[in-house]
């Protein structure tokens, strides 16, 4: 539940914030006329990015098991690749993501109607689309009930308050850092997922090592358990986990954190010594009148 709840929280507040800023760009120009636009594409998206997840689950649903396996590490070895990028995706563009989707609003201002529609659909459509997946793949192998669509349920609907309680400046929060944190959760996610791939191809016999098992922890960790179900659930760490799996999960996991955290380089700043200077203006030639030099007759 709390692994679909960050992916509801993380994807549906990136979609809130685009729209709170299309919307309050609109108001503050005095273009409430083209706000019915901005909410037809959103609600587009929204239906696209459901009927996508339908789509995803009828079609698991009439494949056979060897089949189905191999479809489900397909999406989620999708869901680990979209996830990776739009985690350094945000990370690169949280502090200039206002300053571009107001450009391209006041573009599309000018193009017309449709053009509206268009922009709002696609900045909304990217994080339908991409919550879908990363709901239909991080679910799979759980129980039937329905805990994980509670839960991404309860994130959207927290998404939603935020970005409203931040449209309406009654609340303010460090988007950056929240980014940040809730990237580092993710990146788990993410290698719980791809760990996950990958064992659904040793399911459907693409690759081999099913029953070699890396370590057996199911002393300390019953999969019954509370923290075995929560560790399982959020970051798909299980007692049994074959040799591959494991270095899946560790070589998705490390490198992706090491990069995430690595300090971002600032952009250097021109300097008058770095740009060229102009050049100096020609000392001045009259020498200042002294009684040494000789005055014209009169």
């Amino acid at each position: 539940m709390f692994a679909s709840y960050l992916i509801g929280l993380r994807e549906g507040l990136e979609a809130t914030l685009v729209v709170s800023v299309l919307v309050a760009l609109l108001v503050k120009s005095d273009r409430r006329d083209r706000l019915p636009l901005v909410w037809a594409g959103v609600g587009a998206a929204l239906v696209l990015s459901v009927a996508f997840g339908a789509l995803l689950t009828f079609t698991v649903a009439r494949l056979e098991y060897r089949q189905q396996e191999l479809f489900e590490a397909i999406t989620s070895l999708l869901a680990t690749a979209f996830v990776t990028w739009m985690i350094f995706w945000m990370r690169r563009a949280s502090r200039t993501l206002s300053g571009e989707l107001r450009a391209r609003l006041s573009q599309a201002l000018e193009v017309g109607a449709t053009a509206v529609v268009v922009m709002a659909f696609l900045a909304v459509a990217r994080e339908g689309l991409e919550t879908a997946l990363l709901f239909f793949a991080s679910v799979q192998g759980a129980t039937t009930t329905a805990v994980p669509l509670v839960g991404i349920t309860l994130g959207l609907l927290t998404a939603v308050a935020l970005g409203w309680a931040i449209y309406r400046s009654a609340m303010r929060i460090n988007l950056t850092r929240f980014f940040t944190w809730t990237g580092l959760l993710l990146i788990l996610v993410a290698a719980g997922i791809f760990k996950y791939g990958v064992h659904d191809l040793q399911e459907a016999g693409v690759l081999p090592g099913l029953s070699t098992h890396a370590f057996d922890i199911s002393g300390v960790m019953p999969a019954d358990s509370w923290y075995g179900a929560l560790l399982a659930g959020l970051f798909n760490i299980t007692p049994q986990p074959s040799v591959l799996e494991t270095v899946a999960w560790v070589a998705y996991a490390v490198p992706t954190l090491a990069l995430f955290l690595r300090p971002r380089r600032s952009r250097p700043t021109a300097s008058p010594t770095d740009s060229p200077a102009a050049p100096a203006a020609p000392a001045a030639q009259n020498p200042p009148a002294s009684s040494t030099n000789p005055q014209p007759a009169g």
